[in-house]
């Protein structure tokens, strides 16, 4: 996920540019937090979700507020009072295996700064009741594991991003549970921590979005929501 950077002389809208080092800086603290309130939410997951749930959206919501990164902008972040996330449903938390693809596939996606972002298919998880779920390895430097969705509520009003959300970019520290014991590859997808991605509250982010295979005709009820305001 990339964002098209402000004019480095004038900074947003005019206002004086703030320097590389500092908005760097602001990047990887925002990452760091966001890798350790995941580690907090594996942690509480095993003995209490519905905790680990509201542990997340606290945080997020905090994040969101008052971190120097939030991808909100100046006049969203101004009258911000939280996320719209739907009540925690345990029906929606799943731990299943990835079942290897019948073909390699690749996925290449432009995300302006960062150019063409390589993904390689590693594999489908099938979600009951709902459909199947591509599983993406990020296949240039870092790696990293991938799951975006799209449901049947995306770009309905009051539903949910009409270019869909994540469940699962560990390059970023969204993972929620992974697990690699002998043959078989398993992973924790609970939709219930289904959430935007920046470009859904900044259009100057580019974000790779659901795709056919990530892709559900039935609605998705839990997780974060969207409406465009955030007051």
């Amino acid at each position: 996920m990339s964002t098209v950077e402000d004019d480095p002389a004038t900074g947003a809208a005019g206002a004086p540019a703030v320097p590389r080092a500092v908005t760097a800086l602001q990047t990887a603290d925002w990452r760091r937090r966001v890798f350790a309130l995941y580690a907090s939410v594996r942690r509480l997951a095993g003995s209490d979700p519905v905790a680990a749930h509201a542990h997340w959206i606290s945080c997020r919501d905090d994040l969101f507020s008052s971190h120097p990164a939030s991808p909100l902008l100046e006049e969203d972040r101004a009258r911000f009072t939280g996320l719209p996330v739907a009540a925690y449903d345990p029906e929606w938390r799943f731990e299943l295996p990835i079942h290897a693809p019948a073909e390699p596939r690749r996925m290449e996606v432009e995300t302006g700064t960062d150019g063409v972002v390589p993904f390689e298919l590693l594999g489908t998880v099938r979600i009951p009741l709902a459909g199947t779920l591509d599983v993406w390895r990020l296949s240039s430097y870092g790696g990293g594991i991938f799951v975006p969705v799209k449901d049947a509520l995306a770009g309905r009003p009051g539903g949910t991003y009409g270019g869909g959300r994540y469940l699962i970019d560990t390059i970023k520290g969204a993972d929620l549970g992974l697990d690699a014991d002998g043959d078989e590859a398993r992973i924790v997808l609970d939709f219930n921590f289904a959430y935007n991605p920046s470009c859904a509250y900044d259009p100057a982010w580019a974000c790779p979005l659901a795709q056919a295979g990530n892709t559900l005709a039935t609605e998705v009820p839990v997780g974060e929501r969207y409406s465009g305001t955030y007051a």
